[in-house]
């Protein structure tokens, strides 16, 4: 992996990110105050009306609400609503949130698997995590949590909604699931596990082509990719082609995608992030050295595809260097920085956007496929066989005098049926990644 300065590893973050806890016990007026007032410095003073209104509100609270509420509590509400009404990704840690994001970050938690984003009061999937409970359920990207163990997801009172996600190892919850495109919930019972996420898996798809499967961007993503890479070649050689399956991808660290992206180019742009403050607007470059060493990609993305994965699925198609191939991905393109307050209190705050090599921005918007892939399933047909297939099953046909004797009727079509039975989208990426190996093969030639 080409190493990335540790200070731009503890400032700047997306999805999951978060500066590493160490980092996060300098005091709030070094990291956080004396920027942001240099932002601010423009005229815009606190309206003394709207502070009055505050109070007053605050009061009208702590005095005339249905039960006592203690101002420890209602600061902390007036906090996180503040934040929450940026945007849906800002927001107030407290020890607890902090401990999540280093959880997320590490890939060792105790939970069903599951991104979730507070969408207009709702709890929406980003994505599942492979090999998690909910992915083992069928939870899809862009499904809705109605209800957690029969009570309805309050829109007023989402974190609390967020935390009973998360439980001991062994613990049951009952989740009502809306599908996309659906309009009556099912009830999914899970028990939750202790989620421990390896993030790479790397295996042989056919003789000559690799398949490389990125679930999240932990801290280690990179690493642990160029060590499986490094085995893949040791025992199959090195691959004609790679397809990189970032499908249900909900992102997490910036560094680690620029990392990733970085191991698959050997030189121009990967990622930059633009903000109101000097050290949020950064910009990152590739250097030499491409693990595959030039093979064609091919780059599989759907609309679970997001943050982070989607700063690797645009730098890749940006340097012409992998084919898109699926579904337009999330659209999240924006990056969180952790600004610590105390020793157990930070805010996540979005201070930047980030924009492909092409000076793209992908907010909202999401990035279109080079080649577009309904998520679909195929079953085989269902036909009586063939008697005759080839001159080979005609009685008394003559053998061909070039070749000794082998079975005529292997020629791989049957291994690609079955691909396509269990992934049909990886089944033609498969076939597009051929096709470019050989193109590629004659270009070499030539």
């Amino acid at each position: 992996m080409h190493p990335i300065p540790r200070a731009l590893a503890c400032a700047v973050t997306a999805a999951l990110a978060f500066a590493p806890l160490h980092a996060q016990q300098a005091p709030a007026s070094a990291a956080s105050s004396a920027a942001p007032a240099k932002a601010a410095s423009a005229p815009d003073p606190v309206d003394l009306d709207d502070v009055r209104n505050f109070s007053r509100v605050y009061e009208v609270v702590r005095q005339a609400y249905v039960e006592p509420v203690d101002n420890k509590t209602l600061m902390k509400a007036a906090i996180s609503g503040m934040l929450s009404g940026l945007d849906p990704h800002s927001e107030y840690l407290d020890r607890q949130g902090l401990q999540q994001l280093s959880e997320d970050t590490t890939g060792q938690y105790s939970g069903l698997g599951i991104e979730v984003l507070e969408v207009d009061g709702t709890l929406r999937i980003i994505a599942p995590i492979d090999d998690t409970p909910a992915a083992r359920a069928g939870i899809k990207p862009g499904d809705t949590i109605v209800k957690i163990n029969g009570k309805p997801v309050d829109p007023e009172n989402v974190d609390d909604m967020f935390k009973q996600l998360r439980g001991e190892p062994g613990s049951k919850v009952t989740l009502s699931i809306l599908h996309e495109n659906s309009d009556k919930p099912i009830d999914m019972h899970l028990v939750r596990e202790q989620i421990s996420v390896t993030s790479v898996k790397l295996r042989e798809l056919q003789p000559g082509y690799a398949y490389i499967r990125i679930s999240q961007f932990q801290e280690d993503t990179a690493d642990d990719l160029e060590r499986k890479f490094a085995a893949y070649v040791t025992r199959h050689g090195q691959p004609k082609g790679a397809v990189l399956d970032l499908r249900s991808n909900p992102g997490g660290l910036l560094t680690s995608a620029v990392a990733v992206s970085d191991d698959f180019l050997d030189a121009g742009g990967i990622v930059s992030t633009r903000g109101r403050l000097a050290d949020a607007n950064l910009k990152f470059d590739a250097h030499p050295g491409d693990l595959l060493q030039g093979a064609p990609m091919v780059l599989l993305a759907d609309n679970g595809t997001a943050s982070a994965a989607e700063i690797v699925a645009g730098a890749l198609k940006d340097n012409h260097r992998a084919l898109i191939v699926g579904r337009r991905t999330f659209g999240k393109g924006v990056v969180q920085t952790v600004l610590p307050l105390d020793a157990d209190h930070a805010v996540k705050l979005t201070t930047a956007r980030y924009y492909t090599p092409n000076g793209t921005s992908i907010q909202a918007e999401g990035i279109k496929p080079d080649i577009a892939l309904a998520e679909l399933t195929v079953n085989p047909a269902d036909s009586a066989p063939e008697p005759i297939n080839s001159e080979a099953d005609l009685k008394h046909h003559l053998a061909n005098e070039n070749t000794a004797a082998q079975d005529i009727d292997n020629d791989g079509s049957a291994d690609n049926a079955k691909l396509a039975t269990e992934d049909y989208t990886l089944a033609q990426a498969l076939n597009i990644l051929k096709g470019l190996a050989l193109g590629h093969r004659v270009d070499a030639v030539k």
